[in-house]
């Protein structure tokens, strides 16, 4: 029954830790665009990522 006098503040703080990471990251628009990145990775990206140098010349 003493478990109870810790048990119950403990999970109160962890909501209330909970919801005020859920208003922070709504607050700062973390939930705007949940589409966009699953769609980005499947546009075929047709820019090479490095320009290319042509052949190695030898030393």
């Amino acid at each position: 029954m003493d478990i109870l006098f810790l048990l119950i503040p403990l999970g109160l703080v962890l909501v209330g830790v909970i919801a005020w990471f859920f208003i922070w990251s709504v607050n700062h628009r973390q939930f705007e665009d949940l589409e966009g990145p699953a769609h980005a990775i499947l546009l075929d990206d047709d820019k090479p990522s490095q320009p290319d140098s042509g052949p190695a010349a030898p030393q």
